[in-house]
């Protein structure tokens, strides 16, 4: 079958949405299928800008090329699931969550620009209409999939997948630091783990990984420079992927403050090392997986209750062997089958 995966990239950037796109190719792939991927460039900002992009989803002819029929398009993301093909099928990661649930807080910007309202409506309007051209809509998540339903009133199906490189994942020793390996964002929330640290009562240190937003990255480090934390967190910046699963490896546990995630490959990534996870209530797909007081903890967004399970993680020894164990057994439960994704997502 001649296979299209129709996706966006915001040149210079990659992260979960890219390397999913990587991994879905490798499998149709090892299926002997032949495939291409296809993005367009993305910009949300401003509003003219946002439509553009829109129009360019939607414009996008993969019909054929060179007068052979392209059978199928997997489109994936806000707008590459506006193309217009007769065999559309849509595995959604996410829609434009700024017109969505991020509209007006904190973490939105679209409500901030001109013809911000309009271009809200647009993409409602046109996420309802152009999604249910699909022959089948699918989502990487349960909380995607709640989305969906109550902004646009479309069904879909769930289909779970391990992360990158699962099978490289492993357990060494429960060292006493917290891992945060992640895109440097306020909607993150980084700095609520760094601002934990003033509270932290044990010898327990935190690393946080990953880079991002300059302004981000400036204020963790005057929060550490004003509260003297130099010797307790430290910024790792970007590591490799080698470096990333060793600390993955050795954590006491792993931190996830992320607001509304989509999935999470965090979460997956430190349960298939054995080890425990925090998070917050509103942390979206990673409380599919995390069971409070069982593989992981889900507590307030507060910084003081954050120290204090990190202190509890330092002081009860056994706590994060039995609880990592218990996540490594939550992930084995799972139905995790690449067969059974693709079988889905090509109709067989």
């Amino acid at each position: 079958m001649k296979i299209v995966i129709f996706s966006v990239q915001i040149p210079f950037i990659k992260g979960g949405a890219e390397y999913l796109v990587d991994m879905l190719y490798e499998q149709l792939k090892k299926r002997n299928h032949e495939v291409e991927i296809v993005t367009i460039p993305f910009k949300w900002y401003n509003s003219k800008t946002l439509i553009n992009c829109m129009l360019m989803g939607r414009l996008t002819d993969l019909s054929e090329i060179n007068g052979k029929k392209i059978d199928l398009v997997i489109a994936v993301k806000f707008p590459a699931y506006y193309i217009n093909h007769p065999n559309k099928v849509v595995w959604l990661m996410h829609q434009h969550r700024q017109a969505y649930d991020l509209w007006k807080t904190k973490f939105g910007d679209l409500d901030k620009f001109e013809g911000g309202e309009f271009t809200k409506n647009l993409i409602y309007k046109s996420d309802s209409l152009y999604l249910k051209e699909a022959k089948s809509v699918f989502t990487i998540s349960k909380k995607v999939s709640e989305r969906l339903l109550k902004y646009n009133n479309i069904d879909s199906k769930c289909l779970y997948h391990l992360p990158k490189n699962y099978e490289k994942f492993y357990f060494e020793k429960y060292d006493n630091y917290i891992f945060y390996p992640s895109r440097i964002d306020s909607i993150k929330r980084q700095r609520l783990l760094v601002e934990s640290a003033c509270y932290i009562k044990t010898n327990m240190k935190i690393f946080i990984a990953g880079s991002g937003a300059e302004s981000e990255v400036h204020f963790l480090k005057e929060i550490i420079r004003k509260n003297k934390l130099e010797n307790k967190v430290y910024l790792l910046g970007f590591i490799s992927e080698f470096e990333k699963i060793k600390y993955y490896a050795n954590c006491k546990a792993v931190y996830f403050g992320a607001m509304g995630e989509d999935y999470g490959y965090i979460t997956l990534e430190a349960m298939l090392s054995q080890k425990t996870v925090i998070v917050h209530p509103d942390a979206g797909g990673p409380l599919e997986f995390i069971e409070n007081n069982y593989n992981g903890f889900i507590i307030d967004d507060n910084p003081i209750e954050v120290a204090k399970i990190i202190d509890k993680l330092y002081n009860e020894k056994d706590l994060a062997e039995d609880f990592g164990r218990n996540a490594l057994n939550s992930i084995n439960k799972k139905n995790f089958d690449w067969d059974y994704v693709i079988n889905e997502l090509i109709g067989e």
